[in-house]
């Protein structure tokens, strides 16, 4: 089956050649390694360049192991560039089987695989590409170890307004399987709703936990997988390592301290398993530290992490709203407006919430997302934070459903979930 992505070929074909690594990230079978040497090999072909000009090593595929070690992996690279006259690209998949585990934990050992890098980026006749499913060792290093000749494009699962023409279904049977079985690429090639749970299962199992424990030297499988269902049970609910400490205590979970849970959360997170939203104090202009929000990148993942038993499509929606967002390349912060109200002859201060503060350059926008608005109390209770911001930028309200676009008369536009999903633009409406 094939998806176009055409957004992030778009972006690599704009990025080609301007003298830094393209280094693509995201989570692991979220449609990295198609993207590059599938839709931008083919891209390549048909624009004139030769096979030979385009050197293709998949790290993560036991045929390629020998040149896990940077050495080799530098003279087989070199080997195939023959001709100084003649422009070849260079794709290195799943880069990080190339970075030893002694690199990774010791901050004092070079990391050999940025050295080849590097190298490359001397040849002016080179153009290179690297994937990655570890953002500590890719992206977050980009710009100081390839002293600022990085250039990020990060990969998310298909967005839903990919996944619905893919589906060959109409957006209601499209939508009740992406909250489901979510966004990964492969979930549309399998037949029944088994085997997509089955599939998942296996990427949590096989994959996701077992990469995350050997990355990181993790000897408790047992409390990390029961971290990550435990975040899975609460995204849409702000928590802190504390907050999860307590959690595993009052259930007689003992043995992980706080700190080892604030680690196993940046790990989830370096992962690309989870992202974290953090929250914003509108009116005070300043960040909140904690507690925060954190929301799953594939939420087919975090539902089969719960083997399927615990879906609220409200919070499964307000996760893929985020998703949507991150995806539309949007800054997101989960908002907070401090009121006061009279309470037994009393001024209190209490925190609204608005799910999310939403910003671009310029551009900012404060949305909530209600699943539906039955009555005029329901509608009272979604909009009252946002009545209370002083400021012009635009305020919305995503609906569960198919309605049509209005504005009330408090100024806050409300707009249904499929408008917003299946338009970029949707949110200047």
């Amino acid at each position: 089956m094939y998806i176009s992505r055409q957004r992030y070929l778009d972006r690599l074909i704009s990025h080609m050649n301007n003298g830094l690594i393209k280094v693509i990230t995201g989570i692991r079978r979220c449609g990295k390694s198609y993207l590059l040497f599938e839709i931008f090999y083919n891209y390549l072909i048909e624009q004139g360049i030769p096979e030979d000009n385009i050197i293709a090593v998949p790290l993560d595929d036991e045929d390629y192991a020998d040149y896990r070690d940077p050495k080799k992996l530098n003279e087989y690279i070199k080997g195939r560039i023959v001709d100084n006259k003649q422009k070849y690209y260079v794709f290195i998949d799943e880069a990080q089987y190339a970075i030893t585990k002694e690199e990774m934990k010791n901050p004092d050992i070079p990391i050999r695989l940025y050295g080849l890098l590097n190298g490359l980026l001397r040849k002016e006749n080179v153009d290179v590409y690297v994937t990655g499913s570890n953002s500590k060792f890719l992206s977050s290093d980009v710009m100081t170890e390839f002293r600022g000749r990085g250039d990020e494009i990060h990969i998310a699962p298909l967005s839903f307004s990919e996944y619905l023409p893919a589906s060959g279904k109409d957006k209601f049977d499209a939508w009740q399987d992406y909250t489901y079985y979510g966004g990964l690429p492969h979930i549309l090639a399998e037949p029944d709703d088994q085997s997509k749970a089955s599939y998942l299962e296996r990427l949590n199992n096989e994959i996701y936990l077992r990469d995350i424990c050997e990355r990181y030297d993790i000897h408790d499988e047992n409390g990390m997988e029961e971290l990550m269902k435990l975040v899975a049970s609460a995204i849409g609910s702000l928590t802190n390592p504390q907050k999860v400490s307590d959690t595993f205590a009052s259930s007689g979970r003992k043995g992980i301290s706080m700190p080892t849970i604030a680690n196993y959360l940046k790990y989830l997170q370096e992962s690309f398993m989870i992202q974290k939203a953090e929250r914003y104090d509108i009116k005070g202009r300043k960040y909140i530290s904690t507690p925060a929000k954190y929301y799953y990148t594939d939420i087919g993942l975090r539902n089969a992490f719960l083997n399927f038993r615990q879906y609220e499509e409200t919070h499964i929606m307000e996760n893929i709203i985020y998703n949507e967002l991150i995806y539309r390349g949007y800054n997101v912060d989960v908002g907070v407006v401090e009121i006061r109200v009279e309470e037994d002859g009393k001024k209190v201060r209490k925190q609204l919430e608005v799910d999310f503060v939403v910003n671009q350059g310029s551009k900012r926008y404060y949305i909530q997302s209600a699943f539906a608005l039955p009555d005029k109390e329901k509608m009272d209770q979604e909009q009252a934070s946002l009545i209370k911001i002083a400021d012009s930028f635009k305020k919305i309200i995503i609906v569960g459903g198919n309605a049509k676009i209005w504005r009330n008369e408090q100024g806050i536009t409300i707009m249904s979930l499929f408008d917003f999903l299946q338009n970029e633009d949707s949110l200047d409406y």
